[in-house]
């Protein structure tokens, strides 16, 4: 049975838009080009100047975006990665496409970020770079993890997959250390009607290179120069996603007053809330929770009508997929602990004030 107030709904987003989806759609159907044309072009350069970015190329999901980021910069076998343990999987799928060796190191209480003082704990001979994420749309604290980088030499690469248009002390989180990415996966802030991604980067012989590794390693049509991939945007999706950015801002505010309203309603409620650092300008991609008791509170709120999903509920140390990195119980005691409380809350632009009040109300009762 669907919950009175689901998770999501993506059909409400397509339906308030659904015109100017249709006229995207059509023009790029006119046109009868389809994969790496004018489309993505135009995407790429309106979403650079959206977020205050150098530059942005747009690939075929976040996961590649990642695993791209990482291979321009020289990242490789051989290599170590630093990064959170409390993230969705993709993370540390893409540092190990490349051939290097995700190393984990636990998060703050606050945020659920990398943990400064736990990175640099982490660093060893082999490391090569720092992976941060900027979870549930906050961005992490940069400033330290930068100072790190630079101290011992290392990259910094960060993970904006879920942060479209956050901002850490007024700046654009995405290439603090040169480099970062994005997914367009259809329920992040800014979507695509089905995958993509973009690198976002400051420097533009590596946008060159970027741009002949996403199409094979071509330097001109049926000449590879590199060993490249095929992780080409195309042009339905960047059309859409072109038309979904004259909305982002306007999304992003909504986003914001509906969690101010959480964070209003929730107030002593019996469960933790997420904590908005003052460095940070959150885009509130997910509104997470934390209980003690998250699944009994999740089947009591599906009961009551609301859907709730857990963003993430295995840490990947303890993931059967990187078992060869030897993760125990007990190694990462934040991350660990988080993830067996944590709780997201319905929480989209096309929610109404009161749908969300119902949704705290529920919360308050049931916790």
């Amino acid at each position: 049975m669907t919950p009175a107030i689901p998770f999501v709904d993506l059909g409400l987003q397509v339906r308030a838009i659904r015109p100017e989806l249709d006229a995207a759609i059509s023009r790029v159907l006119d046109s009868g080009w389809f994969i790496l044309g004018p489309e993505v072009e135009a995407f790429e350069r309106e979403l650079a100047h959206h977020l205050g970015v150098p530059d942005a190329v747009g690939v075929a999901s976040g996961t590649d975006a990642l695993a791209l980021a990482l291979e321009v910069m020289g990242v490789g076998p051989g290599d170590e990665v630093i990064t959170t343990p409390l993230t969705a999987a993709f993370t540390a799928l893409a540092i190990r496409r490349v051939g290097a060796r995700a190393v984990f190191a636990d998060v703050e209480e606050g945020t659920l970020n990398l943990a400064p003082e736990a990175a640099e704990r982490a660093v060893g001979p082999r490391t090569r770079a720092i992976l941060p994420v900027h979870l549930y749309g906050h961005p992490a604290d940069l400033d330290p993890l930068v100072d790190l980088a630079e101290r011992r030499s290392l990259l910094l690469v960060e993970d904006a997959c879920q942060a479209h248009g956050a901002r850490y002390k007024g700046g654009p989180v995405g290439t603090r250390g040169g480099i970062g990415a994005l997914s367009f996966y259809p329920t992040k802030n800014l979507g695509a009607l089905g995958d993509g991604g973009a690198v976002l980067v400051d420097d533009p012989a590596r946008a060159r290179r970027l741009r002949q590794l996403r199409n094979g390693g071509q330097v001109d049509r049926y000449r590879h120069e590199l060993p490249g991939t095929n992780s080409r945007l195309d042009e339905l999706q960047a059309a859409i996603l072109r038309t979904h950015l004259h909305h982002l801002e306007a999304w992003t505010e909504r986003r914001r007053a509906l969690a101010a309203i959480y964070l209003e309603e929730l107030e002593g409620s019996g469960v933790r809330l997420p904590e908005e650092q003052a460095y940070a300008r959150a885009v509130y991609h997910l509104f997470v929770v934390r209980h003690p008791q998250r699944d009994e509170l999740a089947k009591r709120l599906a009961a009551a009508g609301v859907g709730t999903l857990v963003h993430y509920p295995f840490p990947l140390h303890l993931q059967p997929a990187f078992a060869e990195l030897g993760g125990r119980p007990g190694d990462f005691p934040v991350a660990e602990r988080a993830a067996s409380e944590i709780l997201s809350l319905p929480l989209h632009p096309h929610l109404t004030d009161e749908q969300v009040r119902q949704v705290a109300r529920a919360v308050r009762e049931l916790a």
